[in-house]
């Protein structure tokens, strides 16, 4: 197993630079982030152009990464797949492709992408399209031997009321994604507050996950009984905040972190454990960021075997 992070935390600094930084602070492995632009969702990045890559390019990224030591463990781009706007649908899915491109030519094993969902749809309806959108999504990948990877993420600002946006957040829809060729880009902070046991979810599945997310979560039981599950309904300005839980770097919320390392150990992970951070305390800044990543470094290297 190797600690890398997600490069999406540090929008605004160009590849190279976060390469040495992460060679500097003993990172092993970077998710590089690879959104066409950085449009109105917070944590995205362009640190890859997928869109005309060719052998130059990926041979240019390729001794960057060498040269530094690190891995690239995923080319990481994740929308929504389902989006009820057709065009953007499709552009989507073409940028979704042309990452696996990407992936294809630097030899990078696996690229990170969403189910999704068009919340004007039941979940059934939203599958059978998923179906359809993914399955040549999935062959394209394998032909060019890469693993699409989907993130457990709710993405309930997705959904006009904070229901679940991406169709990936318990094991019956893992099993149904399993079933289409897809694999798991494991994060255990999502399943904390949707009540599921992150461990125990975990177990049955390890062989179908060639990546994992770390990313921690602070609960506020206390305000859960006054929003319930789905969060704030009447005052809700911003739809990503439930105002009963927040995110944060490992080692400072409530995922146990020493039993999900121990039980990717025990079912044969022997990927990469990808920092993603999106903790609202340690971020903002550079700077911030920065401490963020050296928090999850001393929280998580000392679990993984060197």
């Amino acid at each position: 197993m190797k600690l890398g992070f997600l490069t999406a935390c540090m929008p605004e600094r160009r590849l190279e630079d976060i390469v040495e930084w992460a060679a500097d602070r003993r990172f092993e492995a970077l998710e590089v982030a690879a959104w066409p632009s950085l449009g109105d969702r917070p944590f995205t990045a362009s640190h890859l152009a997928v869109e005309q890559f060719g052998h130059a390019d990926a041979d240019q990224i390729n001794e960057l990464f060498d040269n530094n030591g690190l891995t690239l463990s995923s080319v990481a781009y994740y929308d929504n797949n389902l989006h009820p706007d057709p065009a953007e649908r499709k552009a989507i899915n073409g940028h979704v492709a042309a990452c696996i491109d990407a992936a294809g030519l630097l030899g990078c094993p696996t690229v990170g992408t969403f189910i999704g969902r068009d919340p004007g749809k039941t979940v059934a309806d939203n599958l059978r399209e998923a179906e359809r959108t993914f399955r040549p999504l999935v062959e394209r990948a394998g032909e060019r031997g890469v693993k699409l990877v989907i993130e457990n993420c709710v993405m309930e600002g997705w959904h006009p009321d904070g229901y679940p946006g991406n169709l990936a957040y318990s094991p019956e829809l893992w099993e149904w994604m399993f079933s289409l060729g897809l694999y798991l880009n494991y994060d255990p902070s999502h399943l904390v507050w949707m009540g599921i046991d992150p461990v125990a979810a975990l177990r049955p599945y390890v062989d179908r996950i060639p990546h994992a997310q770390a990313k921690d979560i602070e609960l506020f039981p206390e305000r859960r009984n006054r929003y319930g599950y789905p969060g704030k309904a009447v005052n809700r300005t911003d739809p990503w905040d439930t105002g009963w839980w927040r995110y944060r770097v490992p080692g400072l919320g409530d995922v146990d972190w020493r039993k999900v390392v121990d039980a990717l150990y025990e079912g044969g992970f022997d990927g990469v454990l990808s920092v993603e951070h999106e903790d609202p305390i340690w971020g903002g800044a550079p700077d911030k960021v920065d401490t963020g990543l050296d928090i999850a470094h001393r929280t998580l290297r000392p679990l993984i075997v060197a």
